[in-house]
């Protein structure tokens, strides 16, 4: 078992206290989004081996079926097929998609045979992998997530007279809901440039003249009116009446699969996900948006809200959605030894002071705001506490 030394993402949408106080440190007035857990080559986590630190994914790269187990390498190849994060937004993410197994392999071929590099800004698979994910609340965390019944949005629009509003109330009126969501996004990604900007402000310059008592509760337009202040001229905040919009309280949690469209907005979560950088993003970014591609990849489908309903087994909550690459587990050791995560694993402490033994008779002592990397090699582990711990395995053990 190795102590992780995790790399911070710094992006601008971040809490400057959050992580902070979540790791037990001062913060440092930036911004800090992401904290990342795991083998990503775009931040892994690093160890301290007998050489000396080194990469977490350079360390499986040597000794795979030890690091990983012979199924684990079998099934995903020679790479830790999940990624931990703790996340932390002040400010609402972009609006994004991510893709299929089938459609990421072949998005990722189709870009490489055409020559785009890698790291070109317009890419839109930088991997040949899916990724689906699962974002556990910490704190009361709000996200838009899946359509909701387009009756509803067109409900919202009644009376509004500005082009796009009359435009979109036409494509909401479709007999099939699938139909109507499909030409409602169709028509906000693919406004006209040279009308774009003037079209979404006179749509929402219209909503925000609307009365207090004329906005439903549980409605889109707060929404909207909160994202335009922050992307003017962005089609992806009129998107936003599309869609669910969901408070989790601390416990709840999301799993959304592929063709899922969804934004965070606030709030402090633990995220687990399949190991890939893929994203193509609708909106609320200036980052590349690909609209033809995002149309093809999106689930046009009225969905219940993705909640995520875990299973208690032996005194812990596992989330095990349906897919292979990961599966979470909340754990609240007492004083006496229980079970932990069989490795390849990762564990995080929220709270307290959590000691981990594995087979073999090595332990490791984690604090608040500390993790482990647990390779295959060492069977099973027992944990004890008084702590709270989540632990990231593949959904295969």
């Amino acid at each position: 078992m190795w102590r992780l030394a995790n790399q911070i993402r710094p992006y601008a949408w971040g809490s400057t206290t959050s992580i902070p106080d979540r790791l037990g440190v001062a913060p440092d007035g930036r911004p800090q989004a992401e904290l990342w857990m795991g083998a990503h080559p775009g931040a892994p986590s690093r160890i301290e081996a007998e050489a000396g630190p080194v990469a977490l994914d350079a360390a499986i790269a040597g000794d795979p079926k030890e690091m990983l187990g012979e199924d684990v390498v079998l099934h995903f190849g020679e790479r830790l097929p999940f990624l931990l994060k703790l996340l932390a937004a002040e400010q609402p993410l972009s609006l994004q998609v991510h893709p299929s197994a089938a459609r990421a392999r072949a998005g990722y071929a189709a870009e490489n045979a055409a020559g785009v590099p890698l790291d070109a800004p317009h890419r839109n698979y930088k991997d040949p992998f899916h990724k689906p994910e699962l974002v556990l609340a910490l704190d009361a965390f709000e996200a838009l997530c899946g359509f909701r019944d387009p009756a509803l949005a067109r409900a919202e629009l009644d009376g509004l007279a500005s082009p796009l509003a009359v435009a979109l109330r036409t494509d909401l009126a479709a007999p099939e809901p699938h139909s109507a969501l499909r030409a409602a996004m169709t028509r906000l990604l693919t406004l006209p440039p040279e009308r774009r900007t003037a079209e979404v402000d006179g749509f929402v310059g219209e909503l925000a003249e609307l009365p207090v008592d004329a906005v439903p509760d549980g409605g889109g337009a707060a929404v909207v009116l909160e994202l335009a202040e922050r992307y003017p001229g962005d089609p992806g905040a009129v998107a936003a009446l599309l869609l669910n919009h969901v408070t989790l309280a601390p416990g709840e949690a999301l799993f959304l699969p592929a063709g899922n469209v969804h934004a965070y907005l606030r709030g402090t979560a633990v995220e687990i996900m399949a190991g890939s950088d893929n994203v193509l993003r609708a909106g609320l970014t200036p980052k590349h948006v690909d609209a033809d591609e995002l149309l093809d990849v999106v689930e046009f489908a009225v969905l219940p809200v993705p909640y995520a309903v875990p299973d208690l087994c032996d005194g812990r909550i596992e989330h095990r959605p349906d897919v292979a690459d990961f599966a979470l587990s909340i754990i609240t050791p007492d004083a006496a030894e229980g079970p932990g995560p069989r490795g390849p694993a990762i564990v995080f402490v929220l709270e307290g002071e959590a000691g981990l033994r594995s087979e073999s008779g090595r332990g490791l002592v984690l604090g608040r705001g500390e993790s482990a990397f647990v390779p295959a090699s060492c069977g099973e582990v027992t944990l004890t506490g008084p702590a709270r711990v989540v632990a990231a395995t593949t959904g295969r053990i």
